[in-house]
């Protein structure tokens, strides 16, 4: 039977990738992005909305169960970044951050958690960075979101554990998406220069990493943060 997964953030970068991945894999994927996708494919569903709008996550979680009778993979995507010196940072920037990156992850995580803790078996994914594990200056109100999510990874993986549901999180390297476009190349080049394997990250390596705790055999690894490069600070 196709799995059904469900994947934030589906407009571009990461998330554009990761449903394609799972539609290539025979999955039925629901997306979402604030705005259009272009990815067209009989298997996929696309929302527009803002997931950080208790309202219509509900209704997009509500959806994807009259669809398709259950969902078993959450993987949490979207994000944005502020990346300015903190004496620089608006308060409004910080909201915003912390609206999508935190309040965004909670709301999909209740929501899916619901349907999976009554089907006994779920997997859900999070995104993190390694801007959490290098403290990396400049980034410090994007790296606070992350470290949330983080605590919230690691606390719901014990609430959620005895349904058969799992709760990890993958913490990228720098990868070419629009999210490190406007940051200097100097900037780049120090992360990569504390980072045990000095290279950007490639679309492969996270598809590896969330296909490695979506595994059914993957039953017995929850509440885990996965730096890739080897970022641990």
């Amino acid at each position: 039977m196709k799995k059904v997964v469900l994947i934030t953030g589906t407009s571009k970068g990461i998330g554009k990738i990761i449903a394609e991945y799972y539609l290539k894999r025979n999955c039925f994927v629901t997306g979402c992005s604030r705005g259009k996708t272009a990815i067209k494919h009989e298997n996929y569903v696309h929302h527009s909305l803002d997931v950080s709008d208790e309202k219509a996550v509900l209704n997009m979680v509500h959806d994807v169960k009259k669809r398709q009778g259950k969902l078993e993979i959450l993987i949490n995507n979207a994000g944005i970044a502020s990346m300015n010196h903190m004496l620089l940072t608006p308060l409004k920037s910080v909201q915003n951050v912390f609206a999508t990156n935190v309040f965004g992850t909670f709301l999909l995580m209740r929501e899916a958690a619901k349907i999976m803790m009554r089907q006994k078996y779920g997997r859900i994914v999070n995104f993190s960075t390694v801007a959490v594990p290098l403290m990396l200056e400049g980034e410090a109100v994007y790296a606070a979101s992350k470290s949330a999510v983080e605590t919230l990874t690691k606390i719901i993986a014990k609430e959620l554990g005895a349904y058969g549901i799992t709760v990890n999180a993958v913490g990228p390297a720098p990868i070419l998406t629009d999210l490190i476009k406007s940051v200097p190349k100097k900037n780049i080049d120090s992360l990569l220069s504390k980072q045990a394997i000095k290279r950007l990250a490639e679309f492969e390596d996270i598809n590896n990493a969330v296909d490695f705790f979506i595994d059914k055999k993957s039953s017995f690894i929850t509440g885990q943060v996965v730096y890739l490069g080897g970022a641990n600070g």
